[in-house]
């Protein structure tokens, strides 16, 4: 198969691995079909991922059966390293390469409730517990368990190009870089309506289109509501009001452009719905403390 051509043929061979063949009982209690044991795999792997599952509870740090006790599991992921291309944690797996000390000096992410607990029991390693994923050399770490898809898709457009990637993503209704760049706080996780699937449906519609015109009248009216019980309403179903989440929408559209594109700054304003770069600059500096410009030159990954 060529870079960015669709097939309908697997491009990847998945396995799944374990202690032994057979059913693997998840904290949810569904079960996972191991295909192979680990310990028969000796093999050069092109990409092997370490889940996330019961390493310890963060709240009174208690590791009484945590995994990170089995040595031969530790043993065989340490063995693993230089028989690897990439490798990947997803959510609390971080603590596994970490336990192998394969994590020292790197900068890692883990899911945002176990961040302070990995910075602490291993402060060889830098731990950004706001990052979706990150890259550092051949390791790759994500953050909560929807991290993983994030880290994945980049991983099938690095292989095979972006329109691949795209063309996955949108097949399983999925951003394939989420709005906001690389936070596991975007506006759309933290705010997100719970109840009101036509609330769920206009915040979709902002963060989609953070140009459009979304006054508090114009929003009411959409959902045929006096203004004063849409905000009502509007709070009580995301705990922010409807200005906020248009301000933290259009602040997320902008660290977007600003880490992936290299933009005019008042183009960037324009394309994330704010009226003027001034006006963008005042967002950031009063939700992030740095302005547009310092933002790109610090994450920006094209610099």
């Amino acid at each position: 198969m060529q870079r960015g051509e669709q097939t309908h043929q697997p491009v990847y061979t998945l396995e799944i691995l374990a202690e032994k063949p057979g059913p693997v009982v998840s904290m949810s209690g569904m079960e996972v079909i191991a295909t192979r044991s680990y310990h028969d795999i000796d093999e050069p792997i092109d990409t092997l991922f370490i889940p996330g599952g019961l390493v310890f509870n963060p709240e009174d740090n208690n590791w009484e059966g945590s995994v990170l006790k089995n040595k031969p599991l530790l043993s065989w992921i340490k063995s693993m390293e230089s028989n690897v291309i990439r490798l990947a944690s997803v959510c609390n797996g971080a603590f596994l390469l970490a336990e192998c000390n394969l994590l020292n000096n790197k900068r890692v992410t883990t899911h945002w409730d176990f961040s302070h607990a990995l910075q602490t029991n291993y402060p060889h390693i830098n731990v950004e517990p706001d990052k979706i994923f990150i890259k550092d050399d051949n390791i790759f770490t994500s953050g909560g368990i929807t991290s993983g898809i994030d880290l994945a898709l980049s991983m099938v457009e690095d292989d095979w190009g972006r329109e691949l990637a795209l063309y996955v993503a949108r097949y399983l209704v999925v951003f394939l870089k989420r709005p906001g760049g690389q936070s596991q706080f975007s506006t759309y996780l933290i705010s997100e309506s719970s109840n009101r699937p036509d609330i769920r449906q206009l915040q979709c519609e902002i963060i989609n289109n953070p140009t459009g015109n979304y006054t508090v009248e114009e929003l009411a009216k959409r959902m045929a509501m006096s203004p004063r019980n849409f905000s009502r309403t509007f709070v009580q179903e995301t705990g922010i009001t409807p200005g906020k989440f248009v301000e933290k929408a259009r602040l997320d559209a902008a660290r977007f452009f600003l880490e992936n594109e290299n933009l005019p700054i008042e183009t960037v304003a324009k394309k994330s719905g704010f009226i003027d770069a001034e006006r963008m600059r005042r967002t950031f500096i009063r939700h992030l403390g740095i302005n547009p410009k310092n933002y790109r030159d610090r994450f920006n990954s094209h610099h």
